[in-house]
């Protein structure tokens, strides 16, 4: 089976939450993937406030959220980690809007931009570091979840109301996409090493199949138009760094930003695309359907470690960097 490495730490209690959004494999892989495309002053903050314990890396940091997710005192922030999309995948008709889904203004959406300030205005001195860590190990959390389809979906509490099975064993939904499927595909393939399945991602960032996609990702004026094509008919796009900069300038008031919104919408359209096109008693984790999801992991994965990168290059280096 796939090793786990699961650290836990009360100080990152804030950002607690009731189901996994990847589970700990894909918080992970989240957390390598960005690790590889800091800046240097952005680097020099995570290993400061992680220190020797976590390998100074966001990889082994990942997990400290769910690991301590029922502390007491915690159930507030639960809603934070989602944002419910009440759409209609099963009629094909996926969506995410601010007004609708996160009327309240406690949603993935509003936490991002929340741990965002929250950590722009954290120094480094040692009595703060406790506060950095939280606030980073928040912002890790959210910004990987945003990407998991079902973390943007209402429909049956995001699938784990439907029964599902995963490599022959009872589950549901919910937790295949968290877990079951990523973690077959890491057995099959990677000798059930996070660390072996995060390098295979970054390299395809590199030099590989995402490398040409990679501008695309930190751009978030559409979801479907190609970043070169928004250039030509835009003199300003709208990117990860104008969003998160113009964000920070104004930090009177905690409001969504453009960006998360955007990559909610690209992740709940997989709803329509590819999460609910099972068939009843079908092995989520074999055949056509694990075919058709395990690309989607990746890819999902893949960009939100190296969306997570450029916004804390942007906050702590005034660029993405990359």
């Amino acid at each position: 089976m796939a090793r786990i490495i699961v650290a836990g730490l009360a100080v990152a209690a804030a950002c607690t939450q009731t189901a996994f959004a990847w589970g700990n494999l894909g918080h992970q892989t989240v957390g390598y993937v960005a690790q590889a495309f800091l800046a240097p002053n952005a680097l020099d903050f995570v290993q400061t406030s992680l220190g020797s314990t976590y390998n100074e890396s966001l990889g082994p940091a990942a997990t400290w959220a769910d690991s301590v997710k029922y502390t007491p005192g915690y159930t507030w922030s639960k809603p934070l980690h989602f944002v419910d999309a009440e759409d209609s995948p099963l009629s094909g008709s996926c969506s995410v809007s601010e007004t609708r889904d996160c009327g309240d203004g406690d949603c993935i959406l509003s936490a991002i931009a929340n741990y965002t300030t929250r950590i722009a205005k954290t120094s480094l001195s040692k009595a703060q570091r406790q506060e950095a860590l939280k606030f980073l190990a928040c912002l890790l959390q959210f910004l990987g979840d945003i990407g998991q389809p079902l973390h943007v979906e209402a429909y049956e509490v995001g699938g784990n109301d439907i029964d599902a099975v995963c490599g022959g064993k009872s589950t549901n939904l919910h937790s295949a996409w968290d877990t079951g499927i990523l973690e077959t595909n890491l057995d099959a393939t990677y000798d059930g090493e996070v660390s072996n399945y995060a390098a295979a991602l970054i390299k395809r960032i590199k030099t590989g199949t995402y490398k040409s996609l990679t501008d695309d990702w930190l751009e978030c004026s559409s979801t479907t138009e190609p970043a070169s094509r928004r250039r030509f008919f835009s003199h300003v796009p709208y990117t990860v760094d104008r969003d998160v900069s113009r964000f920070l300038d104004k930090r009177a008031t905690i409001t969504p930003l453009e960006c998360p919104l955007v990559w909610a919408k690209e992740s709940n359209a997989y709803c329509c695309s590819t999460v609910f096109t099972y068939s009843s008693g079908q092995d989520l984790c074999t055949g056509t359907y694990y075919n058709k999801a395990v690309p989607v992991i990746d890819l999902q994965l893949a960009k939100q470690g190296y969306r997570l990168a450029a916004w804390l290059n942007v906050i702590f280096d005034g660029d993405t960097n990359l």
